[in-house]
């Protein structure tokens, strides 16, 4: 298999949170790299475009889009 991703994705599992303009979501944080990241949603749910992930206890603060869905996970782009 062929990887087709710009940077490296490291394995984590923290708890997050998607923040958005009518309010927010818990998530957990499966895999990062510098230009993304997937997390796992307790249930599915239409997001809009324009998020917010955040995880607290690493001050971690970016805006992002999802770019793919598979049920509960989702991948996402952060913009820059």
């Amino acid at each position: 298999m062929i990887e087709k991703r710009a940077a490296q994705r490291y394995r984590v599992f923290k708890g997050g949170k998607l923040t958005f303009e009518d309010g927010g979501i818990a998530c957990t944080v499966r895999n990062m790299s510098e230009g993304g990241a997937a997390i796992d949603l307790e249930v599915s749910v239409i997001l809009p475009k324009s998020l917010t992930l955040s995880i607290a206890r690493d001050n971690f603060v970016r805006d992002c889009r999802e770019v793919w869905r598979s049920d509960r996970r989702i991948g996402l782009a952060f913009v820059q």
